[in-house]
């Protein structure tokens, strides 16, 4: 008997939380050190940084830090940006040669790269082309294939986006992520969570059993508790509040701030450990500075370590810093008004 979706899903991930693909951010060296902080034998899904079609079937295993797939054999998660048949075909079977327990597709991405190939979100302007990018997809994967997208064009009304994600489904998408933002908004305003439990309701109405995944404005565990609340969303995404927050992937309650900075503490050295085993120098800082320039909002003293971690030409800087910054009790801020 034929696996449903979910079933997929819940085979591969039954943990209720995912971490999102973003790029710089979910390379070897995070994704492995927000695995330590989930609970013993659970399984989960396990981005990587957004990876380029044409680029794949050049590339070698572990030849850098973006196909560095070390932790292949845990839930291995990748998200490609893909719209021509050739590339695809190319990429797909390299991609689960190398270990992809499911594939992503981005049809998210709002930056002007992406867009002017013809990726990413640009894909929304288009059903039917979107479509047939994941039909051509799961011809050539064994593996679930998933789509990650936005709320498309602020033109485009609640009809045009249930279409299209109907659209994606009936191609062969195992499950949908949604980031109910669109692509003007980029990372500002409000996520519109309505439109998640718009869409449950719809699907259910017509009787078709969909996995949908809730992205967008999760920066603690209430806002978890209250995304799959408001929206019935099968899935809870968190972003780069995970960077900061590696516990969120346990979906428990947070601990007390103070504690929290200690866990981040924990998990920034996890991070330095790998890339100073995995990384060359240059790749190592980038990726270090680029995460506190991430999460230094949920710090409290968090320019500090910014302006530490921007003056390291080490690691030893690097290591330096941060048991001065750590050696006194850190907090860690609930919210954060990110989207201003």
């Amino acid at each position: 008997m034929m696996q449903s979706s979910l079933e997929k899903l819940n085979q591969l991930c039954p943990n209720p939380i995912v971490f999102a693909p973003m790029v710089g951010l979910t390379h070897y060296a995070v994704r492995s050190s927000v695995a330590k902080f989930l609970p013993e034998g659970q399984k989960a899904l396990w981005p990587t940084e957004m990876l380029n079609s044409r680029r794949i079937p050049c590339q070698r295993q572990d030849e850098f830090p973006e196909t560095m797939f070390l932790d292949r054999a845990n839930g291995l998660w990748p998200q490609l940006l893909a719209n021509e048949d050739e590339f695809i075909r190319l990429s797909v079977p390299k991609l689960e040669l190398w270990g992809a327990a499911a594939i992503d597709i981005n049809m998210g991405c709002p930056v002007q790269k992406a867009l002017k190939h013809n990726y990413g979100v640009a894909l929304m302007g288009d059903p039917v082309y979107a479509a047939e990018v994941v039909r051509t997809t799961v011809k050539y994967a064994t593996v679930p294939v998933s789509v990650k997208l936005r709320a498309g064009s602020e033109a485009h009304d609640f009809d045009y986006l249930f279409n299209f994600i109907d659209g994606l489904y009936e191609a062969g998408a195992d499950w949908i992520t949604l980031h109910p933002r669109t692509a003007e908004q980029k990372r500002k305003g409000e996520a519109n969570w309505k439109l998640l439990l718009q869409l449950k309701q719809k699907f259910r109405e017509q009787g078709k059993d969909r996995v949908l995944i809730g992205n967008g404005d999760i920066q603690c565990h209430e806002d978890i508790e209250r995304m799959f609340s408001e929206t019935e969303c099968d899935r809870v995404m968190v972003g780069r509040a995970m960077c900061v927050k590696p516990w969120l992937i346990r979906n428990e309650p947070d601990p007390d701030p103070y504690t929290q900075g200690d866990l981040y503490g924990q998990f920034y050295k996890f991070v330095l450990k790998e890339c100073q085993e995995h990384y060359e120098l240059p790749a190592g800082l980038r990726r270090l500075r680029f995460l506190i320039t991430q999460g230094k909002p949920w710090v409290e003293y968090g320019e500090t370590l910014y302006g530490r971690m921007m003056a390291a030409r080490t690691y030893e800087d690097v290591e330096a810093s941060l048991e001065k910054f750590f050696s006194q009790k850190q907090k860690i801020i609930k919210r954060t008004a990110l989207r201003s």
